[in-house]
């Protein structure tokens, strides 16, 4: 049954019958239960192995990379049976991948690879001008690591790469945690956006230092901050916070509960001379907005972005109840005709959801809701029309008015 792959190198993995519809149909993940264990065990592949993937007829569905521990047990990497995942295929995908981000963006600060939105499942590499960060967050990307190192020197030529392999991801593809520094990666990075030059620290900070998925939104915001007095909660190293000020707003608090963050807060505002409209406030986002709430203080615009609250389908409860409280409090700090910015990195949250739980937060303070505009993740953070989790940041434009 399987004659037409006998030349092939590697092993072969054999799914179902009729479960090849997804991948046929533009998905890339296989689940452990669409294989056909009879036929090709998983417990004989060790993880990240590299296979060719089978339909049930023997017909080739392409290569894939397999971790018989995980429920998504491979992931495809190329629909062509004939190109298995090496520094060729890599370096042709970042060629295809950067070919984009240079036609979006005009200085080198973006993420260059957004995993299976760019063909590279598993992967995510952002890129600050001659440094590039990279994560390898599956056991078949892990496996050529050396080989994404190599094609990232052709392709771009970075001075250092940071690998951060200390994603909690990791541990469901049973991999450690580390982190490993190749060439020159200076303590503090300088990233450029919409003007302004903001100082980070890749080895230190969340994630890979920066989060570029808000770019286009953080744009927007500037419309609504001439001459106002603006919030900016979970405010990290100021990037809400300081474009607000750019743009024109008369005060800016930006509240985090990391030192260290506002520390790089103060030291961008200096750098973009916007001190004396810069302030931070150091603590837990709802102890401070709740203490404000108490002081009656007020804000014209109120920016809410939370890390993600829902991690797993579990926590969804739990983390719909913290938006809830959350939005609530920032609505709470509004003046009479305030801007409400609120946003969910959160997948398992639908926009719809986020959109209710903002309504139902209004209509309990008996306020009045507008909803001005939407926004997404940035589109260096494009969208697998196939896989919804590729789709995750949601962001609110809101007006609260009295009832």
């Amino acid at each position: 049954m399987h004659a037409a792959v006998a030349d092939s190198p590697l092993a072969s993995l054999c799914l179902k019958k009729n479960e090849e519809r997804r991948i046929r149909a533009g998905h890339l993940w296989v689940y452990s239960n669409e294989v056909d264990t009879v036929v090709s065990p998983l417990k004989q592949f060790r993880p990240g192995q590299q296979v060719q993937l089978l339909a049930h007829n023997g017909k080739p569905l392409g290569t894939a990379y397999v971790n018989p521990n995980s429920l998504i047990c491979a992931r495809l990497v190329s629909r062509d049976p004939a190109y298995a995942l090496d520094r060729s295929l890599l370096t042709h995908r970042l060629n295809v991948a950067l070919a984009l981000r240079e036609r979006l963006f005009d200085a080198p600060f973006y993420r260059l690879v957004y995993g299976e939105a760019d063909q590279l499942p598993g992967l995510v590499i952002d890129r600050y001008a001659d440094v590039c960060v990279v994560q390898c967050t599956t056991a078949g990307m892990e496996a050529v690591k050396d080989q994404i190192v190599e094609a990232l020197d052709q392709v771009i030529g970075p001075a250092g790469i940071l690998v951060r392999a200390d994603s909690p991801v990791r541990k469901l593809e049973g991999l450690e945690s580390y982190t490993e520094v190749i060439g020159d990666v200076p303590d503090q990075i300088i990233v450029e956006e919409h003007g302004l030059q903001f100082s980070v620290s890749l080895q230190r900070g969340q994630k890979t230092g920066w989060f570029y998925d808000q770019r286009m939104n953080r744009a927007r915001l500037r419309n609504y901050v001439a001459g106002k007095r603006v919030l900016d909660v979970f405010s990290y190293v100021g990037a809400w916070g300081l474009q607000a000020a750019a743009g024109g707003a008369a005060e800016v608090v930006c509240v985090d509960s990391s030192a260290a963050a506002l520390g790089q807060v103060q030291a961008s505002a200096l750098a973009n001379s916007l001190s004396d409209r810069v302030a931070t406030v150091e603590g837990e986002a709802f102890a401070v907005l709740s203490r404000m709430r108490s002081d009656q203080e007020k804000f014209d615009v109120v920016v809410l972005d939370p890390p993600a609250f829902i991690k797993r389908k579990k926590d969804a409860r739990a983390g719909e109840q913290a938006y809830h409280r959350l939005n609530q409090l920032g609505m709470q700090v509004l003046g009479r005709d305030g801007i409400l910015v609120s946003a969910s990195c959160s997948h398992h949250l639908e926009e719809s959801r986020l959109q209710k739980i903002l309504l139902q937060s209004s209509r309990h303070l008996d306020r009045s809701l507008q909803m001005l505009e939407r926004g997404h993740q940035a589109p260096d953070h494009p969208v697998h029309p196939a896989i919804p989790e590729t789709s995750y940041l949601k962001v609110f434009f809101c007006r609260v008015l009295p009832s």
